[in-house]
């Protein structure tokens, strides 16, 4: 019997990992691999750029003579070749400053910015758990006979003075 119940645990635990193979296989094979022209290239890079005059629109967005000239620079430096995609935004963050930079860089100042909440919400329900798996350890601790004797005193001793 105790076979027979170990191999009845085990198989709910392969069918959840093979429900999330699968799923990481569907996932991967109809997820776009990015930008395959140089055209998808240019509109990739002009979506994370905002416009430096315009508030709220990104240069691909905007008609502004400054974002069309963005446009224009990030599609000579796609047709160069020379550069990847970070590096062209990098080139138009040093010009404009990175106030144009739609997405945060992953490094530096930006980096903490976006992490440090991310580290203090984790440790506050780390914290949390602590706590609340001490209140149940107390909750759950069972009276002894020392406990009872005193608590039963205690009642008389009111009781007396009553």
């Amino acid at each position: 019997m105790t076979d027979k119940w170990k191999q009845l645990k085990q198989w709910p635990g392969w069918v959840v990992l093979g429900v999330v193979a699968v799923a990481l296989l569907a996932f991967g094979s109809i997820r776009e691999s990015g930008p395959r022209t140089s055209e998808e290239r240019v509109e990739e890079i002009s979506k994370q750029l905002a416009c430096p005059i315009c508030d709220g629109e990104s240069v691909f967005e905007s008609r502004n003579t400054a974002s069309v000239a963005i446009r224009i620079q990030i599609k000579a430096d796609v047709s160069a070749g020379a550069m990847g995609d970070d590096d062209i935004i990098s080139k138009v963050a040093q010009v404009y400053g990175a106030r144009v930079l739609l997405v945060p860089q992953a490094t530096g100042i930006d980096a903490l910015v976006w992490a440090l909440p991310v580290a203090a919400l984790v440790c506050a329900v780390a914290g949390l758990i602590v706590v609340f798996r001490r209140w149940k350890r107390a909750a759950d601790t069972v009276p002894t006979a020392d406990d009872r004797a005193l608590v039963e005193t205690a009642i008389r001793e009111g009781l007396d003075e009553s």
